[in-house]
């Protein structure tokens, strides 16, 4: 049992990165394929749109409860890593490589929630601390492709999504060999095409759901606009010269050390209280931006960001929790899955939204109406009053 969670943990971080490989080197590809500002938000839909068409596929159809989650895991990263290389494919134009970036999307839906499933299945006593890690993992495979991208150095762009994929392929073999079933999984027999709605009848179920919903209309519009964020600061302040990829990878890639300790302050707390703390202090990020994204100071704007960047995601593990918790057992697979992909839904809206809003406000307002999602989390933490 000891090797289940880092094995566990190191297979998310290895398949997430492909989640922002396209984001990474999309100034890149924007200027091979002759795009506008707004590419960073169609690609960030694009796979926003695969992973919510598959988690819905994988959630009516009760994969994850069905089938060993360790080989839905595996196969969905050797899919994922090859539609990822789209990225490299010459001569591929824009809607061919918007249509492989959902195909990536579409098979990350059978790895982060599906890794959720496998680490419930393994910790049902301790499992907001497991997916406090789990999350974290997440968080830093999302952030690593600015990483690649900042120290790639002569290396042709082209390499981030070579090496993102050919993690992912390192990440389901991992999980395939070294995690079997676990002790508390209960399979299913066969597809309940409604079954996934069944926890939705439980209002703590609901409470957590929606709260979750709440947290991701902010989550991954904060993540895709970090770097026009700091690029426009760079284009206001020509002498500033702010490390864009560097920056935007400690900025996301911070939040896993958030999710970690949330998970362990959980133990103390309760994921519930962890999960509203979270919620209030980024809603309170989203308010503050107003102020602060119109500073003339780099080192101000960094600060906000990289606490900002803490707090956006802590209460993610939080929810992932309160959600397995309170969903019935053999349909649990399935239950993380449609709330994952209602979720995801919310964040091509929010993207899209933000996005339209950068063309006719002001930059330190774009951001504002992402308190929006918090506030209505909040309130059905409060509904609730989860005490869990």
């Amino acid at each position: 049992m000891s090797r289940i969670l880092p094995t566990i943990v190191g297979a998310q971080f290895c398949c997430t990165s492909l989640w922002f490989a396209g984001n990474a080197v999309a100034p890149d590809m924007a200027a091979r394929l002759h795009q506008g500002p707004g590419f960073v938000a169609a690609l960030t839909s694009a796979v926003q749109l695969g992973f919510i068409a598959g988690t819905l596929a994988f959630a009516l159809l009760a994969v994850a409860d069905r089938f060993s989650p360790s080989r839905v895991f595996a196969l969905s990263a050797a899919l994922a890593a090859f539609c990822n290389l789209g990225l490299v494919l010459p001569g591929l134009p824009v809607a061919g490589l918007l249509g492989c970036r959902v195909l990536t999307g579409f098979f990350l839906a059978g790895i982060y929630p599906v890794g959720m499933k496998i680490a419930a299945d393994h910790y049902e006593a301790g499992l907001g601390r497991s997916l406090g890690w789990l999350v974290g993992a997440l968080v830093l495979g999302t952030a690593f492709p600015h990483l690649l991208k900042s120290v790639g150095g002569p290396l042709p762009w082209q390499a981030v999504a070579w090496a993102t994929s050919g993690l992912a392929l390192l990440g389901g073999a991992a999980m395939l060999v070294l995690v079997p079933d676990g002790p508390y999984r209960r399979a299913g027999t066969r597809p309940a095409l409604t079954a996934f709605l069944a926890g939705f009848r439980q209002p703590a179920f609901r409470a957590a759901a929606f709260g979750y919903f709440g947290h991701m209309w902010e989550l991954y519009t904060f993540w895709a606009f970090v770097p026009v964020v700091l690029a426009a600061f760079n284009a206001r302040h020509p002498g500033a010269g702010v490390p864009v990829p560097l920056l935007s990878f400690s900025i996301i890639g911070g939040g896993s050390l958030a999710c970690v300790g949330a998970g362990l302050l959980a133990r103390r707390l309760g994921p519930a209280r962890v999960a509203g703390a979270a919620l209030g202090l980024s809603g309170g990020c989203c308010l503050a931006s107003g102020l602060v994204l119109g500073t003339g100071s780099g080192a101000m704007l960094g600060a906000f960001l990289g606490f900002w960047g803490l707090v956006v995601v802590a209460d993610s593990p939080m929810f992932s929790t309160l959600v397995a918790r309170h969903a019935p057992a053999t349909t649990r697979g399935a239950a993380l899955t449609i709330v994952n992909c209602l979720g995801f839904a919310l964040t091509i809206g929010s993207i899209q939204l933000t996005n339209r809003l950068a063309l006719l406000l002001p930059p330190q307002l774009v951001l504002l109406p992402l308190a929006v999602g918090p506030a209505l989390g909040l309130w059905a933490l409060w509904r609730q009053e989860m005490e869990v």
